[in-house]
């Protein structure tokens, strides 16, 4: 099932004991603030708890649904890819667009400081307040600074759980980009594919990468797949089979061995301690 919209801007709510759409995509992006309630977001292949104040970003691509254990207030803020088309993003550094698209932002729960928890609940409180009285969300500067200032609080929480979307040209941008969406496939994350794909010496790639992150590709492209195995073996719903298949590994056994050798512990120890946090 995948809803559509057509507005560049809409805002909706719902309050609600259960949940009543099915697993659903979207065409468009969607940010779904908890204002009140808690339960899980299912969200791709994870399983997330959540309660007041949690932020979840959905992009097209995703499919997602709420098993309700509290009822629920939630606000959902849903934007087409012409919103924000031949907009400023001040100082964000990345489309709004590639922010919601980031995987690791999809795999736990947003990090925000009581402060920015504030802010960001009064930034909600102003989108209602802005939402009953505006004719055309879409062209609304109100509105728009307001979503926009939404994406500044999603910013300053990818620095906190250091999500990197890079300072710099576009390039580097998408090159980052590119690893989060291909990280699954490791043969089109390989330096001779990825150097070809940005018209780069694959002799070169490693230097132009280090000069340009401050980090090795190879250390960027483990770190950010062990983080993702991380939040896949702690959330306990998934084999490691399963997470093998996702990740391109052959078997389950080269899983563990990479595993072990990056995190110094055993898949199944791994999982028992983060059941225990």
């Amino acid at each position: 099932m995948k809803r559509r919209q057509f507005e560049p801007l809409e805002l909706d709510e719902m309050n609600t004991d259960v949940y009543h759409l099915p697993v659903h995509s979207h065409t468009y992006y969607e940010m779904i603030y908890v204002y009140k309630g808690s339960g899980i977001h299912q969200h791709n292949n994870n399983r997330i708890p959540y309660e007041a104040g949690d932020l979840f970003l959905i992009s097209p691509e995703d499919e997602h649904y709420f098993e309700i254990g509290e009822r629920s207030r939630f606000i959902f803020i849903k934007f087409t890819d012409s919103y924000f088309s031949g907009r400023s993003y001040l100082s964000l550094s990345a489309s709004p667009e590639k922010i919601m698209r980031l995987t690791l932002l999809k795999e736990m729960k947003m990090v925000m400081d009581d402060a920015g928890k504030l802010v960001l609940r009064n930034t909600i409180d102003n989108l209602l307040l802005y939402w009953k009285k505006e004719k055309d969300l879409s062209n609304s500067a109100l509105m728009y600074f307001q979503v926009l200032s939404v994406f500044g609080l999603i910013r300053e929480a990818m620095v906190r759980m250091n999500v990197r979307i890079d300072q710099g040209q576009p390039d580097k941008e998408e090159m980052i980009s590119y690893i989060h969406q291909h990280i699954y496939d490791p043969s089109l994350i390989k330096i001779r594919h990825i150097a070809g794909h940005f018209n780069i010496s694959p002799n070169y790639f490693s230097a132009y990468f280090r000069r340009n992150f401050d980090v090795s590709y190879r250390d960027y492209v483990n770190d950010y797949r062990i983080k993702l195995i991380e939040n896949r073996i702690a959330s306990g719903t998934v084999t490691m089979k399963q997470i093998a298949d996702e990740f391109g590994f052959t078997d389950a056994s080269h899983l563990s061995h990479y595993f072990k050798q990056r995190k110094g512990i055993q898949p199944g120890s791994y999982r028992k301690d983060a059941a225990h946090l």
